[in-house]
């Protein structure tokens, strides 16, 4: 599977520490093998979202993708609270 990841998600990316990015890194490989891993809670959004996916990344921290025709591009990446205000 083809990932992509938008400019905004690198941005937001770039700010995290090392532990972070490491976890990060950790969930985009496990998504890569299997993007409905029970540990990824990967569930439809709306509203805001409407047409996009979620996976999580840590309790709070959550990573939005969209379904392209060549594979997946994640959008954004940030805490729940930040992303559904």
């Amino acid at each position: 599977m083809h990932i992509d990841f938008h400019s905004h998600f690198r941005k937001q990316y770039k700010k995290f520490l090392i532990k972070l990015k490491y976890k990060c890194n950790e969930r985009l490989i496990i998504f890569q093998n299997n993007p409905f891993a029970p540990e990824l809670n990967n569930h439809t959004l709306h509203d805001k979202y409407s047409g996009c996916r979620s996976i999580n990344i840590t309790g709070d921290l959550r990573a939005i993708y969209e379904i392209r025709e060549d594979g997946v591009r994640f959008i954004n990446v940030d805490t729940h609270s930040n992303l559904y205000k």
